[in-house]
């Protein structure tokens, strides 16, 4: 385990390596973050979950333990939003301690499942995409809409982005192909296999561009709050949940994963967007980045 998320945190520190010392260009980052996010990640989501065997999985036991960790930390966040603002944090600031506790990175995820577990851990994680994303982009845009100092964006502005996500549309269709898997090309299914290949490796290098090392201020309590509910809270709740619904083995590990990895750097964007705290975000995703590195293997240790 140990090793593969070495690996993983090699690749991250490859790409912010090329970024920093300028090899890949800001300007080229754009393009392959889109490559990444728009093409390559939608491929391995929709392929993985168009050949896997859904009923050897527990599907229904994983995906409500993860969407209960969710649901439990914002409700937390959201109950402390009060008491957070008597302490100095506004609305733009709360918004991405909200995003960095829920959030996760399904880049990393992805990758220390297939390193963990192979095919299985994939298959895995694919559910966990397709149960996590749509609830987490419904969620940080109203939270974003209600708090944010930005303009609210429209209703008929928030169905577009959950719709086009391709996180969101990418698992419909690989659920929807898993149903007529036996009428896929084999031509059509490699062709998914490759690119979902690349999108992995690619993935990581692009969220290692996205850190940035020189931003990181002195610890506040904005950050506590947010590694502190993400990289510890999360997983304990995903693994309490999990035994609740009878989630064991490798389902178990996964959902552990998922619930402990670092938040998003996609939240950024988001946050630039919608008139959150973005300066913040980028902060927040940094630190829990580099101490993911300490906190994924206790996590998995202790929990699964």
């Amino acid at each position: 385990m140990l090793d593969s998320l070495i690996a993983v945190f090699l690749v991250i520190a490859t790409g912010w390596f090329l970024k920093a010392r300028n090899i890949v260009s800001p300007a080229h980052w754009v393009g392959v973050e889109r490559l990444t996010y728009q093409v390559l990640f939608p491929a391995v989501v929709i392929h993985t979950l168009a050949m896997a065997d859904l009923r050897s999985v527990p599907v229904l036991g994983m995906g409500a333990s993860l969407v209960l960790a969710i649901l439990s930390v914002a409700a937390l966040l959201l109950l402390a939003r009060p008491l957070l603002a008597r302490v100095g944090i506004g609305g733009p600031a709360f918004t991405s301690i909200f995003q960095g506790s829920v959030r996760w990175n399904s880049f990393v995820g992805l990758a220390l499942a297939a390193g963990l577990q192979g095919r299985t851990g994939t298959t895995l994680m694919a559910i966990a995409v397709a149960t996590m994303i749509p609830l987490l982009n419904v969620m940080c845009v109203f939270v974003l809409a209600r708090f944010a100092s930005g303009k609210p964006m429209s209703l008929s502005a928030m169905i577009r982005s959950i719709l086009y996500n391709p996180f969101i549309w990418s698992s419909a269709v690989g659920l929807v192909f898993n149903q007529v898997q036996w009428l896929l090309p084999t031509a059509f299914t490699g062709y998914l296999d490759v690119l979902g290949r690349a999108s992995l490796g690619i993935g990581l290098l692009v969220v290692g561009s996205a850190l940035d090392l020189d931003r990181l201020a002195r610890p506040r309590l904005a950050h506590a709050v947010a590694v502190g509910l993400k990289l510890a809270v999360m997983p304990v709740l995903a693994w309490l949940y999990a035994g609740w619904f009878g989630v064991t083995g490798p389902a178990l590990a996964m959902t552990v994963v998922a619930g402990a990895v670092p938040t998003a750097t996609a939240a950024y964007f988001l946050a630039r967007d919608l008139g959150g705290d973005a300066p913040l975000m980028a902060e927040i995703t940094t630190l829990q980045t580099l101490l993911a590195l300490a906190t994924l293997p206790a996590a998995v240790l202790l929990l699964a």
